[in-house]
């Protein structure tokens, strides 16, 4: 029998929150100190991973505002000298939900660049309201449904690229820019607004769990996780209500959609039983103080397992 030494690339190329850190406007703690090179700070990009198969056909999973500095930094994701004139890797972008910091990065994808957009229904209806996205000219980049429960094939506008994903609903809540009070407690939230998504490499069977926001762990995905190999996981926030606390806004995590690491409630603690292999935050909010690596919250989430997400990161299964 052949020997398959074969494995997915993942790659994170943004680990924090909307707004990066440090963010442009901010003068908390952290962001003073990873702005004046304090030691144990590292400056980190907004929101998203890449995966690929073969290293050479790369998937986005979100499209962050810093997309374009994220490609610069990162080689496989360029122009290739080997290529045309015009020439791409990224043949595919995955988004979770509609939030401004997974969705805007599309727009630096517009130089009509053959490309395939999922999302879920709901995600691709934000897409469609808003005519700026118009200029990802729809005869070279095509928007597909990402079904919920149904593994997809993803494919370039050309290609297979080797790689399954199946979206499935996560506790979450609608993108703070598409609350509507008049509906009540849940701002009109819908099944589909937040979603994980499971990545297969459809070769080997190997595969990992992208989470970057969610508002609980709760059963179901309890159980979707468990003895998982691998899960990027929302990292928002370390205590539900550090950003009050830090005078930064008048909002818990649970009002933002996120689940807090700490706590009898926290993804630490839901985490202890689930056996998952490698745990790694993403999407980690510029107030929490995992970012300080010499911190008591960064030394207790590390002793329970978890690796702080970081840009440039690179993890191979």
């Amino acid at each position: 029998a052949q020997i398959n030494d074969h494995h997915m690339i993942i790659k994170i190329l943004g680990s924090a929150a909307g707004g990066g850190f440090p963010q442009w406007n901010c003068n908390c703690s952290n962001c003073a100190d990873v702005r004046n090179g304090a030691p144990g700070f590292t400056a980190r990009t907004q929101s998203s991973l890449a995966v690929s198969r073969d290293g050479k056909d790369w998937v986005l999973l979100n499209a962050s505002p810093d997309l374009r500095k994220q490609i610069n930094d990162t080689p496989e994701l360029g122009a290739q000298s080997s290529g045309g004139l015009r020439n791409s890797p990224i043949k595919a972008a995955v988004l979770t939900n509609g939030d401004v910091d997974h969705i805007s990065g599309l727009i630096n994808l517009r130089e009509m660049e053959p490309l395939a957009v999922y999302g879920s229904d709901r995600v691709l209806t934000v897409l469609a309201q808003n005519s700026i996205f118009n200029v990802l000219n729809s005869e070279k980049v095509v928007r597909r449904e990402l079904k919920l429960g149904e593994p997809t094939k993803l494919s370039g506008t050309e290609a297979m690229l080797g790689i399954t994903v199946e979206a499935f609903p996560v506790p979450g809540k609608v993108a703070l820019y598409l609350e509507d009070a008049s509906k009540g407690a849940d701002f009109g939230t819908v099944e589909g607004d937040t979603i994980g998504l499971k990545i297969t490499d459809t070769e080997t069977g190997k595969y990992f769990f992208y989470v970057p926001g969610c508002a609980d762990l709760d059963a179901p995905l309890a159980r979707r996780l468990e003895g998982a190999a691998l899960v990027f996981f929302d990292g928002t926030l370390f205590d539900d209500n550090e950003m009050i606390d830090a005078g930064l806004s008048a909002k818990t995590g649970k009002r933002m959609g996120h689940i807090s690491m700490s706590g009898p409630e926290g993804s630490i603690a839901a985490f202890e039983k689930l056996g998952v292999a490698r745990k790694v935050y993403v999407h980690i909010n510029n107030s929490n103080p995992v970012l300080n690596e010499n911190s008591d919250a960064r030394k207790e989430a590390e002793a329970a397992g978890w690796s702080i997400g970081y840009d440039g990161m690179e993890i191979r299964i």
